[in-house]
């Protein structure tokens, strides 16, 4: 049940925000469901699939979604998928989460800046 709550909080913030899905879940799942940080990080895209794919969709019935752009970053998106997904196994779980803390850092201060 804990599970399924921590999956409806995340899908909330994702479908109101686009975002949490990576920014929450990921520590989430290490901390408080104690994962390793890689299986965290491969659980949460697994995740977040069904998640944005549902809201993409509730996004695309009120013509919010730019299907141009949308798949020009996808395309790269995979690309980049791809590539970090086999760095993942590669970097140390200290340096992912320097990575990540740098990550939550900018993305924090670029919020405020707008």
């Amino acid at each position: 049940m804990k599970k399924i709550l921590i999956g409806l909080i995340i899908g909330f913030i994702s479908g109101m925000f686009s975002a949490g899905g990576g920014l929450i879940l990921v520590p989430v799942c290490t901390y408080v469901l104690k994962m390793n940080e890689k299986e965290a990080r491969a659980t949460t895209l697994f995740c977040i699939v069904p998640m944005v794919l549902v809201t993409a969709i509730i996004y695309n019935k009120n013509n919010f979604l730019n299907w141009n752009l949308g798949i020009k970053c996808a395309i790269g998106g995979i690309i980049g998928g791809i590539i970090g997904g086999k760095l993942l196994n590669k970097i140390s779980n200290k340096y992912l989460n320097i990575f990540f803390i740098l990550f939550l850092f900018y993305a924090g201060v670029n919020l405020l800046m707008r």
